[in-house]
């Protein structure tokens, strides 16, 4: 490969070549010469030690680490105008820049010069179409009906379901099936498939990677190192076994099929084998993990806010009626689940941050100058906390944030839970749909019943997920009688990007 498992980003810069006015910005007290804001940081949870940081420094601050120093912005008038898709663009950062051994040029971990970035995205753009959508509903049903047929089982055992593990099972069935024709068999098992467990070491491994000096990386994570080089050998393998099936097959039109029969409408070029199997990897990885942990985090609130279940559990009785599979229009008609996803989304973002820099020298805010190629960090949940835009309850759970009005009357870019610009998520709402079926199905299924001593934990690996989340169930023995249910006509979530997971 190019790069190596511990090589920094292609170009990177510190803040202090891209941020002439360094003295303007905050950092923590405590600074240690040669490591940093070290004190008291915790190297497994370096997002939610950066919202900490972030109530105490303000809307834009820098952290230093091992001689690199890093700004992060929250403010909403700064991420807007780091918005501005004339001055600034995705930038490929440190831990997104990590899994580039994995993922090379796939739309996640592309750089913008590169290519293969635009050709697949021009690709694979209408396979996110409605009529594409539409499609998927019937596979998306039928893995959905596998989680209940589990749930029950569970629930006849008198056993707890894990939340976390389930929806990640369910999740990558989800994209394997509709997207690449594939059954991982994730439901027969009592574990998480393989593959998952690869995953999951390769995003951690990214994460890692950051706490420590990139000088002593080969020395100090040697034996993480050859972990990840078989985890990434793993996931490589199990891709191309997926794609040579299905070159001896013909398939039906689903994302894989776009992959590799599809040409660039203008240009006539096709995306080669190599970037097949990166795109193949992102969707896979990024395509279950973050709306596994959207769905987790819902369905926590949820049992913990029977009222909000109730009003809930009332729309779908009212939208799907005494039907036992919802349509695909129905599905979109659940505004006030939409609501409550929106709600878990803004509070735990799953992509916790994204990274831009500057195309050309500029000043953010007209305050703070900043060079071509200098970049920040985008902190979303803090974003999504900002007194300003959601007022002083800001930590309360309350999905009438995302009724019509309450979204019409914030201001733009002030929810940001899929990214922005150009470079945002290609599959967003194919995660929407399918994370608001699911929560239609469980709610009319089940009550769901927390346990009492739990308290959120958050886990970190790139992604955010509840740690050790279970919820006892109580069946329903039938709907609930149908009643009106009070919701606008239009959507609810900030216009955005029109087409999960994390930004490609």
């Amino acid at each position: 490969m190019a790069e190596t498992t511990t090589a920094l980003p292609k170009g990177f810069r510190g803040a202090e070549q891209g941020w002439p006015r360094l003295d303007r910005i905050p950092h923590p007290p405590r600074r240690v010469p040669l490591l940093g804001d070290v004190l008291g940081a915790d190297r497994r949870t370096p997002i939610q030690d950066s919202l900490r940081y972030a109530r105490q420094l303000g809307p834009i601050f820098r952290r230093k680490a091992f001689g690199r120093e890093f700004v992060f912005v929250w403010g909403a008038d700064l991420v807007a105008d780091m918005a501005d898709e004339s001055r600034f663009a995705k930038h490929v950062g440190l831990g997104v820049a990590n899994l580039r051994p994995l993922a090379g040029d796939g739309l996640f971990t592309a750089y913008n010069h590169e290519p293969h970035w635009q050709l697949a995205h021009d690709v694979l753009a209408p396979g996110f179409s409605r009529e594409a959508m539409a499609g998927y509903h019937p596979m998306m049903l039928a893995v959905a009906e596998r989680l209940t047929d589990r749930w029950d089982r569970e629930l006849a055992a008198g056993r707890a379901v894990d939340v976390p593990g389930d929806m990640t099972k369910l999740t990558l069935e989800t994209i394997a099936r509709t997207g690449f024709g594939h059954d991982f068999g994730s439901f027969e098992r009592d574990r998480l498939h393989p593959f998952v467990t690869a995953m999951v070491g390769t995003l951690s491994y990214a994460q890692r990677l950051n706490t420590v000096p990139s000088p002593l990386a080969p020395l100090l994570l040697r034996a993480a190192t050859r972990r990840n080089e078989a985890d990434i050998a793993y996931l490589n393998r199990t891709v191309d076994d997926l794609v040579r099936t299905r070159r001896a097959a013909s398939g039906d039109g689903d994302l894989l099929d776009r992959m590799l029969e599809t040409t660039h409408p203008e240009t006539g070029e096709r995306l080669s084998p190599e970037n097949v199997r990166r795109q193949v990897i992102t969707f896979l990885v990024a395509g279950h993990e973050t709306t596994s942990g959207a769905l987790s985090f819902a369905l926590h609130y949820l049992a913990r806010h029977p009222d909000v279940a109730a009003r809930a559990l009332a729309e779908v009785d009212h939208v799907w009626g005494d039907a036992q599979a919802p349509g695909y229009e129905q599905v979109a008609k659940l505004r006030y689940v939409r609501r409550v996803l929106d709600e878990a989304l803004r509070l735990w973002p799953t992509a916790p941050a994204y990274a831009r820099e500057a195309t050309r020298d500029t000043e953010l805010a007209g305050v703070h100058p900043i060079r071509r190629g200098g970049w920040a960090l985008v902190l979303t949940p803090m974003l999504h906390r900002d007194p300003e835009v959601w007022g002083e309850g800001a930590e309360r759970f309350d999905p009438d944030r995302f009724d019509a009005g309450a979204v019409r009357a914030r201001a733009p870019h002030t929810f940001k839970p899929f990214g922005t610009g150009a470079r945002a998520c290609i599959g967003r709402q194919f995660a929407l749909h399918e994370a608001t079926l699911v929560l239609g199905l469980l709610l009319r299924r089940y009550q769901l019943r927390p346990d009492p001593s739990y308290r959120l934990r958050v886990t970190e690996r790139l992604t955010l997920m509840p740690e050790g989340l279970k919820l006892h169930l109580e069946r329903r023995t039938a709907p609930t009688a149908p009643a009106p249910v009070s919701v606008p006509d239009e959507r609810s979530s900030e216009p955005g990007c029109p087409v999960h997971g994390t930004g490609d």
